[in-house]
C-alpha cells in the first residue's frame, strides 16, 4: 500500500484542525491538488445548515405527504442532530423518534460492505478474493468468468449479471440459496467494464464472506459491526425488525397519498436490502466511517481495508455531456463529486412496498446525514439530504431538490404489462376448454408452475410457496392476471399465453411479467 495512504487519518485530523483557523486560500496550500475543494465551508455555515433541518423536513413532508421519517446528522465525531417526525403508522398515535426502527432497503449495501471491510481488515478475505475459492457452488453462465470472479466484482456491480438479476425469483418466494444457484442460467454482459445493479450478485459475495468467517451473514454482521459499535437496534434479520416495539410501518403509494398495504420481507437478499436500524444507530456508523474505521478513538476497521469500499471501482453513471460529472460505485457505496469540488459518498434505498432511505457524507468536512422514511420512494429522503449538503457546503440550496427528485421517482410507479389500461377486445375469441390448459409447466430459471381449475375459473400457482394468481379471459389462448410485487406496482397486469392448443392440450405457456427481459416460456411437463 502507498505510504501516503497510510498516513491519511493523521493528515485529515491535521487538515480539520487547520480548517478552523485558515481561510480556504491558506488552507488549500496544505492539501494535495486532488483534495482541494472549490469553496470554503466554515463550521458556522455547517451549524446554520443543521439549524435549517427542521424547516427542510417540514417542507418535504408537506409536499410529499409521507407519514413519517427520522433524520440524524454528524459532524467531526459528534451527533449534532437527531430527531423523528410524523407517525409510525398513518392514522395511529405513535410518533416517530430517533430510536424508531426502519427497514433500510438498499442502504443495507454500504452497511454490509462495512461488515466485509471488517473481515478484510482481519485478513479473513480480501476484496480481490475469488468467489470460486470461497463459495464453490456459486457459478455464472461463463465458466471462465466463474473462475475469475471476486468479492469486489460483485460488490461493485461489474460482474456482468443483468440488472436486478434474481429479484424476479425473490418475488415468487424462492430462498437465497436457490436464487443464487439459478443466476448461472442468466446471460452476461462484458466483464468488469459493464455496470448493472444486482441485489443478489452482491448477496452472493456477502455469503462467501460469511462462509469464510465460519458463520451466517446475519450473525457476522452483528458480531463484526453492530455489537462493537453499540448499534443495539440494528439487525440483518427480518424477525428482529418485526419484533421491535418502536417500529415504523411501511406505507405504499395509494392514489396521491400513502397507505399501510404491504410488508416487505427481504431476508433472501439481507446483505443487499435486509438491514433494519434507527438514525441514532446509523449516526454511530457514520462517525466510524468518517473516522477512517475508528470508534471512540479505537481502530475497528483498518483504513486500508475501508478505503477501497468508499473509492470508485466502477462507472455507475457515465457523463451524458462534456460538462457533466460522472457517477461511480465503490464496494457497496456510491461515490461522486459535488459542485463544491468535495467528494461525496452515499447511497439510497427504496422498497416500493414502503421504504425510502438515503445517507450522504462529505469526508473532507467530517460531515454526514442519514434520512429514513416509512413510505415508498418519492425522493423525500434524497431531497432532504441534498438540501442539507448544499447549505453546509455552499451556504444556499441550489435548486428545488424535492421537485427534481420526485419527478424522477415517478418512473418506479409505471404499471407493468402490455395490456395495462386496456379493455378486453370487443372481438375477443373464446378461451379454450379448461382440460386443454390445466397442468404443470416448467422453465429452467423460474421452475414449475401449475394451472389449476377452480370451478369455472383458472388459477396460476407459481413459486415454491404456490402463490395463486387468478386468471381472467382476454382473447382466445391469451389470459391476464393482476400482479403486485416489489418490482411491479399496484395496477400491473400480466398476459399469459397458452401455446398450440389446436391439436390437444397446450404444449407451453408464456408469462409476461415474471421476467424483466421479456416473456418467459414454460413447457408442459
Amino acid at each position: 500500500m502507498p505510504r501516503h495512504t497510510l498516513s491519511r487519518r493523521l493528515f485529515l485530523g491535521t487538515a480539520t484542525a487547520a480548517l478552523t483557523t485558515l481561510p480556504l486560500r491558506g488552507f488549500a496550500q496544505e492539501l494535495s491538488p486532488a483534495q482541494t475543494p472549490g469553496v470554503e465551508a466554515s463550521p458556522e455555515q455547517i451549524a446554520k445548515a443543521v439549524a435549517e433541518l427542521d424547516t427542510i423536513v417540514a417542507d418535504v413532508m408537506t409536499r410529499s405527504k409521507i407519514p413519517g421519517l427520522a433524520v440524524a446528522a454528524v459532524h467531526r465525531g459528534e451527533t449534532v442532530y437527531s430527531k423523528g417526525f410524523g407517525v409510525r403508522r398513518l392514522g395511529g398515535p405513535e410518533a416517530i423518534t430517533a430510536d424508531t426502527v426502519f427497514q433500510l432497503a438498499s442502504l443495507s449495501k454500504p452497511v454490509g460492505a462495512t461488515v466485509v471491510a471488517s473481515q478484510v481488515s482481519k485478513g479473513v478475505v480480501g476484496w480481490d478474493s475469488r468467489m470460486r475459492e470461497l463459495l464453490p457452488w456459486f457459478e455464472l453462465s461463463d465458466p471462465d468468468r466463474t473462475e475469475k470472479l471476486t468479492i469486489g466484482d460483485l460488490y461493485s456491480h461489474r460482474s456482468g449479471l443483468p440488472d436486478h438479476a434474481g429479484d424476479d425469483l425473490e418475488d415468487l418466494g424462492y430462498d437465497r440459496k436457490e436464487i443464487l444457484q439459478r443466476l448461472k442460467l442468466l446471460p452476461l454482459a462484458p466483464f468488469r467494464i459493464s455496470y448493472a445493479y444486482t441485489n443478489f450478485g452482491l448477496t452472493a459475495a456477502a455469503e462467501a464472506v460469511a462462509e469464510a468467517a465460519g458463520t451466517d451473514w446475519s450473525s457476522l454482521s452483528e458480531e463484526a459491526l453492530y455489537r462493537p459499535l453499540g448499534m443495539t437496534s440494528t439487525s440483518s434479520r427480518f424477525a428482529d425488525y418485526m419484533a421491535a416495539s418502536n417500529r415504523a410501518i411501511p406505507h405504499s403509494r395509494d392514489g396521491d397519498g400513502f397507505a399501510p398495504l404491504y410488508q416487505r420481507k427481504p431476508d433472501a437478499q439481507s446483505p443487499a436490502g435486509g438491514v433494519s436500524s434507527t438514525v441514532n444507530d446509523l449516526a454511530i456508523w457514520l462517525k466510524m466511517l468518517l473516522a477512517d474505521g475508528a470508534h471512540a478513538g479505537t481502530p475497528l476497521i483498518a483504513p486500508e481495508a475501508l478505503l477501497p469500499a468508499i473509492s470508485p471501482q466502477s462507472f455507475s453513471d457515465r457523463p451524458h455531456s462534456p460538462d457533466a460529472r460522472s457517477g461511480f460505485y465503490g464496494y457497496g457505496f456510491n461515490v461522486g463529486t459535488d459542485p463544491s469540488g468535495r467528494v461525496r459518498i452515499g447511497h439510497s434505498g427504496a422498497f416500493l412496498l414502503g421504504a425510502g432511505t438515503c445517507f450522504a457524507m462529505i469526508p473532507s468536512l467530517g460531515l454526514g446525514i442519514v434520512v429514513l422514511t416509512n413510505a415508498a420512494p418519492v425522493g423525500a429522503a434524497e431531497a432532504i439530504t441534498a438540501s442539507f449538503t448544499d447549505l453546509a457546503q455552499l451556504g444556499h440550496i441550489t435548486r428545488d431538490w424535492y421537485g427534481g427528485y420526485s419527478s424522477r421517482f415517478e418512473g418506479f410507479y409505471t404499471k407493468r404489462g402490455s395490456t395495462v389500461g386496456q379493455d378486453r377486445p370487443a372481438d375477443a375469441g373464446p378461451t379454450p376448454p379448461q382440460d386443454l390448459l390445466t397442468g404443470t409447466y416448467s422453465n429452467p430459471y423460474f421452475g414449475k408452475v401449475e394451472i389449476k381449475a377452480d370451478g369455472d375459473k383458472l388459477v396460476l400457482m407459481a413459486g415454491p410457496k404456490q402463490i395463486p394468481f387468478r386468471l381472467k379471459p382476454w382473447s382466445g389462448p391469451v389470459m391476464v392476471f393482476d400482479f403486485v410485487t416489489e418490482n411491479a406496482p399496484d395496477g400491473s397486469r400480466s398476459t399469459l399465453v397458452f401455446g398450440d392448443v389446436s391439436s390437444g392440450p397446450a404444449k407451453s405457456l408464456e408469462i409476461e411479467l415474471f421476467s424483466e427481459t421479456g416473456p418467459a416460456l414454460f413447457e408442459r411437463v
